[in-house]
């Protein structure tokens, strides 16, 4: 750990840092632009000048760019010499010649890093009389809005675009100070990520054009920590909400999970929470025969639990606690997981291989560490695409790792190391149906069935258990691929497999632990990344309970009478005739949703159910990782209700909403289950959970119960800054409502509390006196770039134990066969469309495609289809018109259909399609 010393103080640091990062950790304010920690150092803004000196007697010094220059043994710098300040303040002044300077009517105010550097460095008087450059602004998509005329040119924009995420059609455009950074033409941006502009941006260029639509200023948004909804990944998030309204999400770091970056999907399929199709107040289905509003929905259900038998089905969109309490109230045996008993089997699988091992699951973090990936059957960039992000880096990984070590050049100078490197990447390997965005940085991206995936994984597994392939890693021509992949596996320092639940196929899960194992039995530090739908995949499948086809066998057997659906359309998991069967063999069907959806049209009882922005509650994610979200804003509930001058009737768009458990909580406590009294809070509930389920433990570690403070204090969910409380809602009451409380958080629903540096799972915003910026991040690290202070939040609940083998991963599968007439169709997926919640919101609608059945050019001529025309086949037993499209890369004799969209949800897939002769 070397010393350095800052205006003659010393200090000692990390090794490898440079001075910049050095001093943001150390809790210096020192300005900055171009550097980014995820991005390093380029040295284009020149803002983060300081003074260095030889040694003790030097009293003249040399200017220096802090984010260039290492952070060595003895350097002396001085941050406060007048000369420095100097430089960074006609540096600043400079980069503001042509800013417009439209703070009070830009979105980014309030917020805005320049803003900040211009304040830290004094720059306060423009000087500038003349006439300023300005451009035309483009548009860039339903996500981002353009706003040229602020950039300072720090290149920020285009270094994460292109360099980080892969981007091609966003780029800077010109040279000296007309550069122009957008797209060739207007157009939407292209990349997954494009989001990340708005934070990447130090200034307003880019902006969230959804908030634009609804903005409101920063320091009036309530906040709190959340977790995102729209995969199995579990990306850390920060919504903000006013009047009731959820206007944005940005991103909450977790250095083991998604870091710095969210992709689109989390950040703007948030939408759905504000959509008029909501369910905001219990509704019964009359005599008429029509759903309607009613105060006796709730009784209703609590007649029919006393007198009736129920089963539960759960949903893996739910929260742990709200599937335990419908686990609870109906009993174990009654409980089913609302999901087909195939997907139930791959979680179950999924659990037992990274519980036993004996390679343990891979973190986001663990993903961009890798220097060698097999990736099999997963099209990572539309079913989990903050995890492409990561492959992306970890391509990187070994050219860098050689470069350092060959030229000696430290791994944060970015533009040296991009030189040194050129077009070089590690060895990534995917195996797939139908082409990926990652294929161009694959050594070989491979098309095929899915059998014959699971049957390379399998390969590769034979090719580890032999003698370990000698010489080059992959590059010798006779080698066979799988003995390639092997090769470039087994020398790899961290070598990772990839797969995941996508095909629905249990072989290819069970063909990556064979190579997880194989490799762990090389002496090879094998990890696993399972890529699983939902949010809450794994905490169902640690919960337990059958599969849909049980709840059918109990209706169709008399064991029960009723159904309770908790957060589940049950026709996007099964054939919709199928559904149709199973909710009329039933007498009763209750819903708890927070959407209108084919399920609640045939309900009964229909209760509103909160969303995540609304409730609190505990997810597990595809590694395991417990973690907790809380809610933004408050839900109508329990006595709260009573009063008509209530703060949440106010502040809620009309109606109550509850959390799923606490329905169901007061349900059983109105047919008289009085063991559900002591249910008042969400710490209660997870007492039992616990106590019923060990295996679940781990979830209290999660986040600090409702009873911690901080300095006697709770955590405010509103900045300091928080204006108009007592005002905001006076066209319904005249005085300040009290704030609501908060049983079931350490968080109040005020701007008064501990506002400095909450426990890591509590913290709902990033700021920093004198940082208003998310750049305020740096103040909540123990180290810049590192985890936060007190560690990241999340606690793992599954790993395996020492000593295990790698056990029995079955055997391959039999080869895939073309049939005459008939195609084997796969899932395509789309990561906007695909998934059910952010496709009900409006940007990600507008770039969701039309369903499509598609073919390869071949086996389209064979049935003399033309792209565009339309094809009427029978699929999920029901006769459809669907529009051919062409993937050419599809192995011959299959077919592939999108996944979850409009009209095409709840077809069972794989499945053969049979189309006769050609």
């Amino acid at each position: 750990m070397p010393t350095i010393y800052v205006d003659n103080v010393p200090y000692g640091v990390a090794d490898g840092l440079n001075l910049l990062q050095a001093c943001l950790s150390l809790g210096f304010d020192l300005p900055y632009f171009c550097w980014h920690p995820a991005m390093h150092s380029v040295g284009a803004c020149r803002q983060c000048a300081v003074k260095q000196f030889r040694d003790e007697k030097d009293t003249r010094g040399r200017i220096v760019m802090a984010c260039m220059t290492p952070a060595t043994e003895g350097a002396r710098i001085s941050i406060d010499d007048p000369e420095a300040k100097s430089f960074r303040a006609g540096v600043i002044e400079w980069l503001m010649l042509n800013h417009p300077h439209d703070c009070p009517v830009c979105d980014e105010g309030g917020e805005c890093h320049l803003q900040d550097m211009t304040y830290m460095t004094g720059h306060d008087y423009r000087r500038y009389r003349f006439e300023k450059r300005t451009y035309r602004n483009q548009y860039l998509g339903p996500f981002v809005h353009h706003e040229m005329n602020r950039c300072i040119e720090c290149y920020r924009c285009v270094r994460f675009y292109r360099d980080y995420a892969g981007g091609r059609d966003l780029d800077v455009f010109g040279v000296h100070d007309r550069v122009y950074f957008g797209r060739q033409q207007d157009g939407i941006l292209e990349s997954e990520f494009s989001g990340n502009l708005v934070e990447v941006c130090p200034t307003g260029v880019f902006t969230d054009e959804t908030l634009h639509q609804h903005y409101t200023r920063k320091w009036d948004l309530q906040t709190a920590p959340s977790v995102c909804a729209h995969c199995g990944l579990g990306c850390n998030t920060i919504p903000g909400e006013r009047y009731g309204t959820l206007r944005r999400i940005r991103n909450r770091f977790n250095g083991d999970v998604n870091g710095y970056f969210l992709c689109d999907r989390g950040r703007y399929g948030y939408e759905y929470v504000n959509d008029e199709r909501r369910r905001r107040e219990p509704l019964l289905r009359g005599t008429d025969g029509r759903l309607a509003p009613s105060d006796e929905a709730l009784p209703r259900l609590a007649s029919l639990l006393a007198s009736g038998r129920a089963i539960g089905l759960g949903s893996p969109r739910a929260s742990l606690e709200g599937n335990f309490a419908l686990r609870r109230l109906v009993g174990p045996e009654n409980y089913y997981r609302g999901v087909p008993r195939k997907d139930a089997d791959l979680a179950d699988r999924i659990v037992a291989i990274l519980s036993q091992g004996p390679a343990p699951a891979a973190s986001l973090k663990d993903v961009e560490q890798a220097d060698a990936m097999l990736v099999l059957g997963e099209d990572l960039s539309n079913t989990a695409p903050r995890a492409a992000l990561a492959l992306r880096q970890a391509v990187l990984q070994r050219p860098v790792a050689e470069a350092v070590a060959r030229l000696k050049i430290p791994p944060w100078d970015d533009g040296a190391v991009r030189r040194a490197i050129q077009d070089d990447k590690g060895p990534l390997y995917i195996a797939t149906t139908a082409a990926t965005n990652l294929d161009g940085l694959a050594k070989v991206a491979q098309r095929a069935a899915p059998a014959e995936i699971a049957r390379l994984g399998y390969a590769v597994a034979g090719a580890l258990a032999g003698p370990a392939p000698e010489g080059e890693t992959g590059e010798t021509p006779d080698l066979t691929l799988a003995q390639r992949i092997a090769a470039d596996l087994h020398s790899a320092k961290r070598p990772l497999v990839v797969a995941g639940t996508s095909y629905r196929d249990l072989d290819i899960v069970n063909a990556a632990a064979a190579v997880a194992g194989a490799l762990h039995a090389a002496g090879a530090p094998a990890r696993l990344f399972y890529v699983v739908p939902e949010p809450n995949t794994l905490g169902l499948a640690l919960l337990g309970g059958a599969g849909l086809e049980g709840a059918r066998a109990a209706l169709d057997e008399g064991h029960a009478d009723g159904v309770i659906v908790l957060e589940n359309d049950l026709y996007r998991r099964a054939d919709a005739a199928w559904v149709d069967e199973f909710l009329a063999a039933a007498q009763h069907v209750t819903a708890i949703d927070s959407l209108a959806n084919a399920t609640t049209e045939r309900a009964e009882i229909v209760l509103p159910a909160a969303t995540f922005a609304e409730a609190d509650g505990t997810l597990v994610n595809n590694e395991g990782r417990a973690q907790r979200f809380f809610q933004v804003f408050g839900s109508t509930s329990d006595s709260e209700a009573e009063s008509g001058r209530n703060y949440l009737q106010v502040y809620l768009p009309g109606g109550v909403v509850q959390e799923g458990w606490r329905w169901l909580r007061d349900a059983a406590l109105a047919a008289g289950r009085e063991q559900f009294g002591g249910w008042q809070g969400l710490d209660d509930v997870i007492a039992e959970l616990i106590a019923d389920v060990p295996g679940l433990a781990g979830i209290r570690a999660a986040a600090p119960p409702a009873s911690t403070r901080v300095a006697d204090q709770k955590i405010p969910r509103q900045p300091q800054r928080y204006s108009g409380r007592t005002a905001m809602f006076a066209d319904k009451v005249i005085h300040e409502p009290k704030p609501p409380d908060d049983p079931d958080a350490p968080l109040s629903f005020t701007m008064e509390g501990y506002d400095l540096q909450p426990p890591p799972a509590l913290i709902p915003r990033f700021w920093a006196p004198g940082w208003n910026s998310n750049q305020a991040l740096n103040k909540f690290q123990a180290e810049v770039p590192g985890p936060l202070r007190g560690g990241n939040p999340g606690v793992r609940l599954l790993g395996p134990a020492a000593g295990q083998s790698a056990g029995d991963h079955g055997q391959p599968p039999a080869p895939f066969v073309a049939h005459t007439g008939r195609w084997l169709v796969v899932p395509h997926y789309h990561i906007f469309g695909s998934e059910e919640l952010s496709a009900l919101s409006p940007g990600v609608a507008s770039l969701t495609p039309s369903p499509y059945i598609a073919f390869n050019e071949a086996d389209a001529q064979k049935l003399r289809l033309e792209p565009g025309s339309q094809l009427n086949l029978v699929l999920g037993g029901r006769e459809r018109s669907l529009r051919v499209a062409i993937l050419p890369e599809l192995p011959a004799g299959i077919a592939a259909l999108p996944a979850g969209l409009p009209g095409l949800a709840g077809i069972e897939l794989p499945a053969w399609l049979d189309l006769g002769q050609a």
